[in-house]
């Protein structure tokens, strides 16, 4: 496959899940404390990431959940944040400004702070209570992340009482990374014909919800704006309806990224409708893609990674036929701002 390190990859994946023993061991020794409600926070694509964690907590526990971007929870603050608070939040590289400070507003509140690095000697690892390191890059940061975040919030369920199958999930997480690399050699094929037909594509819509609203938004941004300078513009499919749908033409680029979760409904209400009114809609359905080892209740919590390493591979073709490497930048992390 163009681009694609097989073992690399593998090694990072079977990295985030070979974490699992520290991570149960951590969310053990936070939950013998009183813990009051959790914060998710990030920057750009780590916040994004945090997302689909929001709903699954929403979803399938009572505590009450935040998801906050560094930098607004520094200018506003949270009443809500307090020294019974877990904070959960991640940088690659570890330096991330706003992460790094978010992190060490939240401890000096007396909250407890998980960081997920990717290299433990990092500032954001520093300023945390509990650290997982993962070397990866950002070909691999959503699945590494993703893996982790899973065996570290459905264990926080698990032990409040609300997510009685972990061990048994977090048995089958392990049988992932291979099927991850059997989804990107089915798929290759079709991200390339994606990347020639709309490699001169000036405008994408993306449409997702429930645990790929995240991804959306990631994707959206973080790829086709910043990696490729395509505009682009992420919705919500409970909000396509409200706005939105009058932008919708015959030759609009739509991208529509479907989950196995509650709000999978939405999502084909668009699709049946943009179908109707566009000539250009392409669909990625998490449900299309076999994930051996994993029971089907299970499923939904991998929308997200699954999506992710498909997604991967159209990033990949497009540098290649835009001629634009993905790691090409005018001013973010180039220019002062």
């Amino acid at each position: 496959m163009l681009n694609f390190d097989r073992q690399r990859f593998i090694g990072i994946t079977k990295g985030a899940v070979g974490l699992r023993s520290q991570i149960e061991q951590a969310v053990d020794e936070i939950t013998k404390k009183q813990i009051d409600n959790v914060f998710l926070i990030g920057s750009g694509g780590t916040i994004a990431i945090k997302y689909p964690f929001e709903y699954i907590i929403k979803t399938h526990s009572s505590i009450p959940v935040y998801a906050e971007i560094a930098a607004e929870l520094l200018v506003e603050g949270h009443k809500q944040l307090t020294d019974k608070s877990l904070v959960i939040t991640s940088s690659l590289s570890g330096t991330t400004q706003e992460t790094v400070d978010a992190a060490k507003f939240c401890r000096e509140k007396g909250a407890t702070v998980i960081g997920i690095v990717g290299d433990a000697t990092t500032p954001l690892a520093q300023a945390s209570d509990y650290v997982f390191a993962n070397a990866a890059a950002n070909d691999t940061l959503v699945e590494s992340f993703h893996l982790q975040l899973l065996l570290i919030v459905l264990k926080f369920l698990n032990n409040r009482g609300e997510f009685d199958k972990y061990a048994l999930f977090a048995d089958q997480l392990a049988t992932v990374p291979e099927s991850l690399v059997a989804i990107k050699e089915k798929e290759d094929a079709r991200a390339e014909a994606f990347a020639k037909k709309y490699k001169d594509e000036k405008y994408h819509m993306l449409v997702g919800s429930g645990n790929l609203w995240g991804w959306t938004y990631l994707y959206a941004m973080c790829v086709l704006e910043e990696m490729q300078w395509i505009h682009a513009k992420s919705i919500h499919a409970a909000e396509f309806f409200h706005g939105t749908i009058e932008l919708v033409e015959k030759d609009m680029s739509i991208i529509l990224f479907k989950g196995e979760d509650a709000t999978r409904p939405l999502m084909e209400r668009v699709e049946r409708f943009v179908t109707q009114y566009s000539d250009e809609v392409t669909i990625f359905d998490a449900k299309d893609y076999a994930l051996d080892g994993i029971h089907p209740e299970f499923r939904e919590f991998l929308s997200t990674v699954t999506i992710a390493t498909v997604m991967e591979r159209v990033s990949a073709h497009l540098e290649v036929q835009r001629n634009h490497p993905l790691t090409t930048r005018r001013y973010y992390r180039v220019v002062k701002y």
